[in-house]
């Protein structure tokens, strides 16, 4: 037998001779050591993996290290190498200093807030400062404590007076915002349905399309005296021009949506067995309800600020009416007071209107 190889009892598939495993140059019997014990110089260097001298039969699964053991102070040992694919699933250590913690994330909301609330203030301030310097009479330019000031005077007694024109501002703008509800809840009401059957019907689109494009161009205050004449000066002319300043926005928004619905969509659900209701229903109605919800915030927006126009005859109580009565008697402050308490109470509606949107609208995009 070489000294080169050891002896395997048994043979390989279509071999005569027994199978030698090549090792090194070594001389002798070879013989493996114990785990723990001694190492042998009888044993064999390290060379790389074994391998099967005339064939592709690995010696079992362990690897010799290829560092082996003839250079490390004469002592020679097996080691078996980890596989791969066990080294690369080890967990990766970060570098960086010892015990860093990552910085916590502040959210989105936190800093739109912050910029807005940081906007805010820069406004105030540039406000105090040209009311402070008088570049105009405090009458024409009050100062930032004197809108607050009154703010306090309208919601409660001064003086023995209660509020403004005896209302308290809470009055006043529960008022207004009742005559709001309204008008935009009968222009949502009748506005929809009336949107779908132009769209559905042509002769109908034909002869009120133009009519509803006209009152639409017509600013409010144009034809609120007339509505004055008709209906008096009560709640019902304000109501009504409310109605007026929402309803064409409505109309024309659903009468877009309804039109724009992919007939591929109608078509898909009749061939799969749906009836004209439930293509309507669970076709139509999805489609056309996020250009809806859009036509119904902008129709709001609109009637929000038609309201002071609105409320300039016999408006109080009410904000705009207030506003009004405010400017006769060049009550400056009272006057920004409510136009920043209109400004405030429209975003809250606008908000409002966002958020009910994205609940019963959640596919919006898709």
């Amino acid at each position: 037998m070489s000294s080169n190889s050891i002896k395997i009892d048994g043979k390989l598939p279509g071999q005569d001779t027994p199978a030698t495993v090549a090792t090194g140059a070594t001389a002798g019997p070879q013989a493996f050591p114990s785990p723990g014990g001694p190492a042998r110089n009888d044993t064999p260097a390290g060379t790389g993996p074994g391998r099967v001298g005339q064939g592709d039969l690995s010696l079992g699964d362990a690897e010799v290290d290829g560092r082996g053991g003839q250079g490390i102070g004469g002592r020679e040992a097996f080691e078996a190498t980890p596989p791969a694919a066990d080294a690369a699933t080890e967990p990766s250590v970060k570098a960086g200093p010892t015990g860093t913690r990552r910085k916590p994330r502040v959210p989105r909301w936190a800093k739109q807030a912050a910029v807005q609330l940081s906007a805010i203030a820069v406004l105030i301030g540039i406000w105090w400062a040209i009311a402070a310097a008088e570049i105009w009479p405090p009458l024409l330019l009050p100062g930032p404590q004197d809108v607050f000031h009154q703010l306090f005077v309208i919601t409660g007694y001064h003086d023995g007076i209660r509020g403004y024109s005896n209302y308290f501002l809470q009055e006043h703008l529960w008022h207004s915002m009742s005559r709001l509800f309204q008008g935009a809840g009968y222009a949502i009401l009748l506005g929809v349905p009336i949107g779908i059957l132009l769209a559905v019907v042509t002769p109908l689109r034909w002869i009120f399309g133009p009519a509803i494009d006209f009152l639409r161009n017509l600013p409010p205050l144009a034809y609120f005296s007339l509505l004055v004449i008709w209906f008096g000066i009560d709640d019902t002319p304000k109501v009504t021009l409310l109605f007026l300043a929402a309803f064409p926005p409505i109309v024309i928004a659903t009468a877009d949506a309804v039109r724009s619905v992919p007939a591929d969509r109608i078509n898909a659900v009749r061939m799969l067995g749906a009836n004209r209701f439930q293509s309507i229903l669970h076709v139509t109605v999805p489609s056309v309800l996020p250009e809806v919800m859009t036509g119904i915030r902008l129709a709001v927006g609109i009637s929000f600020t038609t309201i002071v126009a609105a409320e300039t005859i016999n408006g109080v109580p009410g904000i705009g009416g207030m506003v009004s009565d405010a400017q006769r008697f060049n009550a400056t402050d009272v006057v920004m007071l409510g136009i920043i308490v209109i400004g405030i109470c429209g975003l809250a509606i606008d908000g409002l209107i966002r958020l009910t949107d994205r609940l019963l609208v959640p596919w919006r995009g898709h």
